[in-house]
Formats: C-alpha cells, sequence, structure tokens
C-alpha cells in the first residue's frame, strides 16, 4: 500500500498550521527539535505545541518562540526584518546532515521561493533577502514539515517529491504589513508562487491574509496535484491551527492514508528511476583571463573534487568576448572549489546554486582484450537482481594508454573492449 498525504486548506495555509497538522498526526515536537538544532539556530527560538480551541474545535497549534521575545504566527508572519540569503539558508540545510529526503525537500522549497521573490524584485534568486522567510521561525516551518513529512513515511514519487495532495487554496483579501510596506494580499511573492505553479484558488469570502509565502511555497513545492482528494483509505487525520480568529475554524486538515491505486506506480518508480542527489553549481564569467591559465585551473578544480568543469564562449559588458565557467561539485567540496576559483582566475564574484541531480548507479568492470586489460563503466537501473543497464562506456585513459603502446587506433581499442564486455555477458 502507497501511504499518501492529502491538505485540505479550507482557510489557507502557512507554516505553523503544517507543523501543527503534522505534531497531530504524531510527528514528536523533540524529533523535530533534535534534527533542527543542527542547523546551528538553537539558541534563537524555542518549539512548543499545545492544544487550542477554534471554533469549537481542538486543534494542535505549534509556536515557534523566538528567543529575542518576537512571536511567530500565522497572521504575523511578515514582520521579522532580519534574515538571511538563499546561500547562507543551503549551507546551513545542507550542514545539518538531515535525512537525506527531508534535506532534498527543503533545498527545493527555499530555491522555490527564492526564485519567486527574485521575480517579484528583479534580482536573481541568490541575492534575494528573505526578510521574512529567512527568519528564524519560517526555516523552522519549512525544514520542519519536510522532517515531519519524511518521519511520517509519506511515499516519494519518481521524482524524488513526497505522494502530497492539497486542495485549492483560497485567496483571501484585504491587506497585511510587510517588510516592503502595506501591501494587497495575496502578497506579490504569494501570487508568483501561484502563477509558476500554476495552483487553482477561489475566494471563500474571507478577507484575511490566508496563505502565507511560507505555506504557499511548502505546498507549490512538494504538493503533486492539487484539486479535490486523490483516492485513498483514510487512516489518520491531523489537525493544524492557525493564530487568528476566522469566520470558520482555522484549522489546516491533513489526511494520512494509503492508496492501493499508486501502489504499481510506487513500485515502478522505485524500480526504473535514477538515484537523485544533491549538488552544487558554481559559476563566473570572466573576460579577462590569460586563455593558458583555463587548464589550470580544470586540473585544479578536479583535484580539489570537482564532479564537473566546463567553460562556455559568451559576449559580455562592453562587446567583449569572454567565458562562462560553470562547476558541478559536491556540497561537501564547494568551498574549496571556490577557493580555487578566487586563487587562480581574475573573478570579482562567483554564483553558488544548489540543485538536485538524477544520477544512474554505475560500477566499475574490467575486461581482457588481446591487447591488455581495460576498465568499463557500467551503468543501470533497477535493482541489482533485476537491473535494466542503460550505458557501458570504456575507460578513455585504459583505451588511449593501449592504442599508444600498440600503435593502433583509439577507437580499434574502445571497440575490442566493448566486443570483449558483451561476449562475457552473452
Amino acid at each position: 500500500m502507497s501511504k499518501i498525504a492529502y491538505l485540505q486548506c479550507p482557510t489557507g495555509i502557512s507554516g505553523d498550521m503544517c507543523l501543527g497538522a503534522l505534531v497531530s498526526s504524531g510527528v514528536p515536537v523533540e524529533y523535530l527539535s533534535t534534527k533542527l538544532n543542527d542547523l546551528g539556530i538553537s539558541q534563537e527560538y524555542h518549539l512548543r505545541a499545545e492544544f487550542v480551541q477554534k471554533n469549537g474545535q481542538q486543534a494542535t497549534k505549534v509556536y515557534v518562540d523566538l528567543l529575542e521575545k518576537h512571536h511567530h504566527n500565522h497572521d504575523h508572519e511578515h514582520n521579522h526584518h532580519h534574515g538571511r540569503h538563499l546561500p547562507e539558508i543551503e549551507q546551513m540545510i545542507l550542514q545539518a546532515k538531515l535525512p537525506p529526503r527531508a534535506e532534498a525537500w527543503s533545498l527545493a522549497v527555499f530555491q522555490q521561493l527564492a526564485v519567486a521573490e527574485g521575480a517579484v524584485h528583479g534580482i536573481a534568486p541568490e541575492k534575494v533577502h528573505f526578510h521574512e522567510v529567512g527568519a528564524v521561525d519560517a526555516i523552522v516551518d519549512i525544514v520542519g514539515t519536510c522532517l515531519g513529512l519524511d518521519w511520517l513515511g509519506i511515499e516519494s514519487d519518481r521524482t524524488g517529491f513526497p505522494l502530497v495532495y492539497c486542495s485549492a487554496l483560497p485567496t483571501g483579501g484585504g491587506t497585511v504589513r510587510a517588510a516592503h510596506g502595506q501591501m494587497a494580499v495575496p502578497v506579490p511573492a504569494v501570487l508568483k508562487l501561484w502563477e509558476m505553479r500554476g495552483c487553482p484558488v477561489y475566494s471563500n469570502g474571507i478577507e484575511k491574509e490566508l496563505v502565507t509565502p511560507t505555506g504557499a511555497a511548502i505546498a507549490t513545492t512538494l504538493v503533486r496535484e492539487f484539486g479535490n482528494p486523490p483516492s485513498m483509505t483514510i487512516k489518520q487525520v491531523g489537525l493544524g491551527a492557525g493564530t487568528i480568529n476566522l469566520p470558520i475554524p482555522n484549522i489546516l486538515r491533513l489526511w494520512l492514508g494509503e492508496s492501493t491505486s499508486l501502489q504499481a506506480d510506487v513500485a515502478h518508480s522505485q524500480q526504473i528511476s535514477p538515484i537523485l542527489e544533491t549538488i552544487s553549481v558554481l559559476e563566473t564569467q570572466i573576460d579577462d583571463l590569460n586563455p593558458q591559465a583555463v587548464g589550470y585551473v580544470f586540473a585544479a578544480l578536479f583535484a580539489a573534487g570537482a564532479v564537473d568543469v566546463f567553460t562556455q564562449p559568451i559576449g559580455m559588458k562592453k562587446s567583449r568576448p569572454g567565458i562562462l565557467l560553470t562547476v558541478i561539485c559536491h556540497p561537501d567540496n564547494l568551498l574549496k572549489c571556490e577557493a580555487i576559483l578566487f586563487r587562480e582566475t581574475s573573478t570579482l564574484g562567483i554564483r553558488r546554486t544548489t540543485q538536485q541531480r538524477a544520477i544512474l548507479q554505475r560500477e566499475i568492470q574490467q575486461v581482457e582484450t588481446k591487447y591488455g586489460n581495460v576498465r568499463i563503466k557500467v551503468a543501470w537501473q533497477g535493482e541489482l537482481q533485476d537491473k535494466f543497464i542503460t550505458n557501458v562506456q570504456p575507460e578513455y585513459e585504459d583505451c588511449a594508454k593501449l592504442a599508444r603502446q600498440h600503435n593502433l587506433p583509439w577507437r580499434e581499442i574502445h571497440r575490442l573492449a566493448l566486443q570483449s564486455w558483451y561476449s562475457s555477458k552473452n
């Protein structure tokens, strides 16, 4: 059976409402606190939960009490002026060593939000200063929600995202005070997120802010489909309370259940989908570097652990020809690669982004030809006992070495190595 979730949002969605619904569903507050403390912000907040009444219904309210005496809630999310930029938040998440799914989902939510905020303000995503959602309480909301969904064991689809569904969202109305002054509801970032995702919305007649930027980012990033509930057997319902009182109960309802119709899809996904990993990308454009230095830079970056390095010709300001230098590396090697770029090139600035990379499982095998041994890289999908081989490639250096030794064309050694591998499998 596939474990899935449905978010019913009659009064909208916010980060603290998501946390409340997850805690109501059984996610321990202690577990969330322990994992969130690894973000390095444990001295800045205290997490607690309690039962509250909303129009006669009991629900769970989660509070992120800031130790500087600011209070977080559904209606007041915009009032924090201290914040962080996207690279700093990404670094916090990567260094926390969260469960892999929670890490990937958290990074994706913040990336989605940065793109939306950047589009609103006309700046690059990594330059966005998160006045509201970069504050401690919203970092806790987003990462805590991802931790909670992972803890509940919600299945992942073939893209690696959770099988979470959501109702259409109410637009709300009126105005709200934010870091940039008084704004109409929905605020620009929420509208942009809805536009980017193609999110279905409607008016329920309530003139309040019902969907916050944090709630919109969580929904538009993690939700698989918006609309009516999927076919499912409901096993549990979690109730997460908002702060403000409304004409109807201000409660986010999280339906947890099982879906037999999705079982085949999930099983198929687990068999054929590639592995998802977090990767860092460094980019800089240069128009005044001696071309002779580029080869040296490549070698130094690969020695520092870069997965790939490449350049592209570009036209730059003042009509100067230049290059776009891109480095792909694992997050653990980001700082080393960045230091090499600053040391060995003339760049004055480097852009950082964090992305998800789908990779095939692979291994190195060895075959014997009449001219010597050649290593073969074999990539596959699925489980080891029932794998589907998708790519077989002899190692270039091994082929080149034998070609030089025996004064033969490189492509002849390459052909013989492939022939030997396929013969051994048949």
